[in-house]
Parts: C-alpha cells; structure tokens; sequence
C-alpha cells in the first residue's frame, strides 16, 4: 500500500525548558498548540535563539510520512513552503529521505513550529503556519494522488475546512482510504462539529490521543470514547500515553502496553506512532500487530531530540518489526 500525507510543511526548532516561566511568559497552555502571528513568531524566535535550539523538519503528517520513508515505504507528502532557507531545509531533508515531495511554493515565510520541552518531555508548541497555511485547494488535483493507496490527512488543516474536506474528497473519488491524525484537543474542541462531519463522511482511520478523544467525545473516558469513534468509521485508535494504547475495527479489539524506555523528547511520538500502525496496516497486519509497530516506532523516537533517529536505529527497528510479524 502507498502512502502519501497532506499537512502543513514545518520546520521544527525545538528548545529545553528548565522551568515552566517561559510558557507563562507567552501565555502557553502546557501540552497544547497554539497558532501565533508575525509579532509573536519574532518574540518566540529571539529567545529561541538564545537556548541553543535544534532543527528538524516536523508538521503532523509530515513526521509520520517521515517514519514511513525511514522504514522504506518511498511515501509522498503535499504541502506548501516558502521560499527561504527554512523551505529548503525542508525539500531537501524530503529527498534526502526519499519522500516524493509535491510542494506549492509561496513567496512569504516558511511555516516554523516552535517546540518547548518540559523537563519530562512534554512538549508544547507556538505554531507560525506562513505560506503552510496557504496551500489552496486549486493546488490539489488528481494527479497528485496517482498512485498512492491512502491519504494521512493531519488533523491541523481544520483551520482551512475547504481544503481538509476538498483533500479528502478528492482521495474518496480516486478510490483511496482516508486516514486523520486528529489535531491537539484544544483544536478539536474549538472546531468539534466539523471534525465529527469529517470523520463520519470521509474517515477510515482515527487516530486519537487521550485528551483528543474526550474532545472529540465531549467527555467520555478511553473505553467509551473508543468505541464511539469506532462507531463512525472503519478503525479507530486512542493513545494512552505511558499507560499504551487501544483500537478497534469491528468488533475487533485491541490493547498495547506502554513503554518503559527512558523519555527525552515526546515530540513527534504520536506521529510515529501513527507512521508504525500505517506501516502494518498497508502490509496487512491484524490490528494487535498494527498496534505494536505503533508503539515500537513511538518508543524510539521519545528517545532522541526532534525526529533524529539515528539510521542504525532504523535497521534495528525494522528487524525488529520483521521478527514480531513473522
């Protein structure tokens, strides 16, 4: 099965916190997203600056389209950069990875997520989409899903409902499966009618973290939530962090337990997470063995800064996932 994602194309410049005054200071809710204009990107990015941050590329879709190419899927990804040196970095690390990048191309800035990491790994994020969020959807056409069997759609698009809902019908219409990566609770709460359209007239496959799914629930518990959501489309998946993760198709159910490993960085865990159950969903996997390429591929990447995992990992990661489903 070939895979190709749509989201917002970020770069990810990525700082420790040593206390929790820097979020205070920006008005940053611990754990969420926040979109943030030109003043406050120059803000954010000047004390950035002076806490020796890291660079990697990142967007939702985009991190999953990425643990998908490092475990040799030759996956595609649409989206817009600018023309500047951040677009760059991202076309180039893209190709680097053998990723078919289908990029619109603006004249204004590149989308930057700024990401502050707590002391246990949470992170939290002042996201600047720039030309990401001016992806029109005139841009999407047939051909830019020819030859592709599914599309991972990142929940964040939602702050663009043509596009998201054009996207997906668009991939209905060429005959593929549809995937969302539902957005930061927050986001969901704030746009939760349109988010249940999408899911009940577009969706295959919902994946959710805990606090996303009571959102898109409007309160209800992992269990319940769970099988609300599955009741909406053809799999649903709720993360539960450290405590693991749930999915059902059906009346199939299943249940990983969480990771032991020592915890970094969470950026991109969901991401990957979703990137690993893709990984055994496009090579037939049950729904037990999706989960645990999920967790697999999430375990790893909480261990490194960003989305670097070291491509020696990757080989271990992959026999790893050749053993377990052999």
């Amino acid at each position: 099965m070939k895979i190709i994602g749509i989201g917002n194309a970020l770069v990810d410049v990525l700082a420790f916190l040593e206390d929790e005054n820097t979020l205070k200071r920006f008005q940053l809710q611990r754990g969420g997203m926040e979109l943030i204009d030109e003043t406050r990107r120059k803000e954010i990015a000047a004390l950035l600056d002076t806490l020796n941050p890291k660079k990697t590329t990142g967007g939702s879709a985009g991190n999953t389209i990425l643990a998908l190419a490092c475990l040799g899927t030759s996956p595609g990804f649409i989206g817009r950069i600018g023309n500047d040196d951040m677009g760059r970095f991202f076309a180039e690390n893209c190709k680097a990875r053998g990723i078919e990048a289908r990029l619109d191309k603006g004249e204004g800035a590149t989308g930057v997520a700024h990401t502050f990491i707590s002391t246990d790994g949470e992170r939290t994020f002042a996201t600047y989409l720039g030309e990401a969020a001016r992806m029109d959807k005139g841009f999407l056409t047939p051909d830019l899903f020819h030859g592709y069997d599914l599309l991972h759609v990142e929940g964040y698009l939602v702050t663009d409902h043509a596009l998201i809902e054009h996207a997906m019908r668009m991939a209905k219409s060429c005959g593929m499966k549809v995937s969302l990566d539902l957005a930061s609770y927050n986001v969901v709460a704030q746009d939760l009618a349109f988010f249940r359209h999408l899911v009940q007239d577009y969706v295959d496959i919902v994946f959710a973290n805990e606090e996303e799914s009571e959102a898109f629930t409007q309160g209800k518990k992992p269990e319940e939530a769970l099988q609300e959501i599955a009741g909406m489309c053809e799999t649903a998946i709720v993360k539960l962090g450290k405590r693991g993760s749930i999915a059902q198709r059906d009346q199939e159910t299943a249940h990983t337990t969480g990771s032991t490993g020592p915890v970094l960085d969470t950026t991109a865990a969901g991401d990957f997470f979703a990137g690993g159950f893709l990984y055994g969903y496009g090579t037939g996997w049950s729904l037990q063995q999706c989960l645990e390429a999920g967790a697999l591929l999430s375990s790893q990447v909480i261990q490194v800064i960003g989305t670097q995992v070291p491509q020696d990992k990757w080989e271990e990661i992959k026999q790893k996932l050749e053993e377990q489903n052999n």
